[in-house]
């Protein structure tokens, strides 16, 4: 037996709980995974909270474990890629939407979904990084393929004080750059600051309708909040700047003209990282264990427990909950 996030649907209406569950309960849900995992620590995600209070239909077959992220140790295997023993990370692959998740004390899992846990990490700090520090690092990635350097200028991070907002001034910072952060909370300012950012600014600066092209200021992007601070962000984007969209907190929308991409060659570059070719993963997990200094880590993870977050979801997707949210499933 073990303790899990539960999430059903039954014809009396949506429930989420904290309930013990069976091995044969996990095998009859899980036939076609073949790797079993001790979870040590998972995280609670923007996606795991509309999950969890079932705003959004993001889950796609009930009942449904929840959690996107996950690391521990393998149990077994009968996928000769890893053994018993081995220490693994869990992000996406429509795991808590389509698969049962990691918000639990054990998950099955299919091989082809799991990266190698860097030496310099252990579960705890991995998970603090979760889908949003690699999510991030993703983006800084296309940053850089795309020739953004230091010297160019400021990049813009929207939805600063969020899970991939925070990890990418943290990482942006710590590679040279001149950070600016977006935030509509005037609060976190000391807390973005200390994170590496130069400048903290208004939300409301970005986030109404504004003109198709705008003054020039960032040389590169990192948005997680789309709709009119996404469009705004392009517009006011360097000539042959690049911007990355890998988030929806404002809005799906996108309330653009082609003026920046026809008129200045700004770069819009989407960043999944759901399916995310095993490749990019490893190499995005393998600069964060190096290049992120684990006390920026530590500064911005809250731990807790199962039934913590369960009560955090709905305060995550109002925007007040900070930085990241690591959850130990045997507390």
């Amino acid at each position: 037996m073990f303790d899990a996030l539960y999430l059903d649907k039954p014809e009396s209406g949506f429930a989420a709980t904290r309930r013990r569950l069976s091995d044969e309960e996990l095998l009859a849900a899980t036939p076609d995974a073949d790797v079993t995992v001790r979870i040590e620590y998972s995280t609670l995600n923007y996606k795991d909270a509309l999950a969890i209070t079932n705003r959004s239909p993001v889950v796609r077959r009930w009942p449904m474990v929840p959690g996107i992220d996950g690391a521990g140790v393998v149990e077994s295997s009968s996928n000769p890629a890893f053994a018993a023993g081995e220490r693994v990370i869990l992000n996406g692959w429509g795991v808590g939407e389509t698969h049962w998740g990691c918000l639990a004390q054990r998950a099955r899992l299919k091989a082809g979904w799991l990266v190698a846990m860097p030496p310099e990490l252990d579960a705890r700090r991995a998970m603090s990084i979760g889908t949003a520090g690699y999510t991030a690092m993703l983006c800084v990635m296309m940053l850089e393929r795309h020739g953004v350097a230091p010297a160019q200028g400021e990049i813009l991070v929207t939805g600063a004080a969020g899970g991939v907002g925070s990890v990418a001034i943290a990482l942006l910072a710590r590679l040279g750059f001149r950070v600016v952060a977006s935030t509509g909370r005037a609060s976190e300012a000391d807390y973005l600051r200390a994170l590496g950012a130069a400048e903290v600014i208004d939300r409301a600066a970005l986030s109404a309708p504004g003109k198709p092209l705008q003054k020039e200021r960032w040389a590169g992007v990192v948005d997680a909040v789309g709709s009119h601070t996404l469009a705004n962000a392009c517009a006011q984007t360097q000539y042959r700047g690049t911007v990355t969209a890998c988030g929806l907190a404002q809005g799906m929308d996108f309330p653009a003209t082609v003026a920046p991409f026809i008129l200045r060659g700004v770069r819009l570059i989407g960043v999944d990282s759901v399916m995310c070719p095993q490749e990019d993963r490893r190499e995005a997990w393998t600069r964060l264990a190096r290049e992120l200094d684990p006390a920026q880590i530590e500064r911005i993870t809250t731990v807790v427990g199962l039934d913590d977050a369960l009560r955090l979801a709905p305060e995550l997707l109002d925007g007040k909950v900070r930085g990241r949210v690591a959850v130990d499933p045997n507390r």
